[in-house]
C-alpha cells in the first residue's frame, strides 16, 4: 500500500551529491530529449530504505551533534538508488510497491566507517541485499554508473568536515561501538530537484 511520507524524513544527499536545503523550490523544466541508458534524468528519483522510528531518531541525533550546522538540513537516511529517471516515476513507484509487499526485516549495524571528511555507520542485511539486487536487475537500463556499483548500505552521521575532525570522531565512535540490529520499516521514494529532495511516496513493509 502506498502512503505519503512524513515531512520530517527528508534525507540528506549522499556523498558526491549536492547538498539539500530545507524548502524545496518548484520542479525545474524537464529536457525534451529522451533519456539515454545509464544517464540521469533532469529530476531524478532517489530510493531509500526507511528505518523504524527509534533507530531513525538516534541517527538523527548523531547527525545533529556531529554534522556542520549549516549542512545539517535533512534527516539521516540509507540510500539504495541515487538517480533513477524521473520520467519513469510510475514504473519505479510500482516496483517499490511490489518490493515492499513482504514481511519487515532487521538490518545489522556492523561498524563505523571513516569517509575521509566524515563518518558513517555501516549496515548489512541479506534481505536488503536481495531486495536491492532484484530492483537493480529490473531497472538495469536506467542505472547510472554510481548505482551499478556494489551497494554498501550506510548511514552518514558526519560529512563535509576537516579530515582530522572526521578521524577523531571515527576513533571515538569506533571505540564505543557495539553491533546491533535495527528494524527496517519500508521503502521511500524522493525526487531530486538539483539540491533538495522532494518526498514522493512511502511503501511500508508488511
Amino acid at each position: 500500500m502506498c502512503e505519503r511520507p512524513r515531512p520530517e524524513a527528508r534525507p540528506e544527499p549522499a556523498r558526491g551529491e549536492r547538498d539539500g536545503v530545507r524548502a524545496p523550490p518548484g520542479p525545474r523544466s524537464a529536457r525534451s530529449e529522451p533519456l539515454h541508458e545509464g544517464r540521469s534524468s533532469p529530476s531524478p528519483l532517489v530510493v531509500t530504505l526507511l528505518l523504524a522510528d527509534e533507530a531513525q531518531q538516534r541517527f538523527d541525533r548523531l547527525r545533529a551533534e556531529h554534522f556542520p550546522p549549516e549542512r545539517n538540513h535533512l534527516a539521516a537516511h540509507v540510500t539504495l538508488f541515487h538517480a533513477l529517471p524521473g520520467e519513469h516515476r510510475d514504473a519505479v513507484d510500482a516496483g517499490l510497491a511490489t518490493a515492499a509487499d513482504r514481511p519487515a526485516f532487521d538490518v545489522e549495524v556492523t561498524g563505523v566507517r571513516f569517509l575521509g571528511r566524515g563518518v558513517a555507520y555501516t549496515l548489512a542485511s541479506a534481505e536488503l541485499t536481495e531486495l536491492r539486487a532484484r530492483l537493480a536487475d529490473a531497472w538495469r537500463p536506467w542505472l547510472t554508473p554510481q548505482d551499478r556499483q556494489r551497494h554498501a548500505p550506510h548511514v552518514t552521521v558526519q560529512n563535509k568536515v576537516a579530515p582530522a575532525t572526521a578521524r577523531e570522531l571515527h576513533a571515538r565512535l569506533a571505540a564505543a561501538f557495539a553491533p546491533e540490529t535495527v528494524p527496517a520499516r519500508g521503502l521511500g521514494l524522493w525526487r531530486y530537484l538539483g539540491g533538495p529532495w522532494e518526498p514522493v511516496a512511502e511503501h511500508a513493509f508488511r
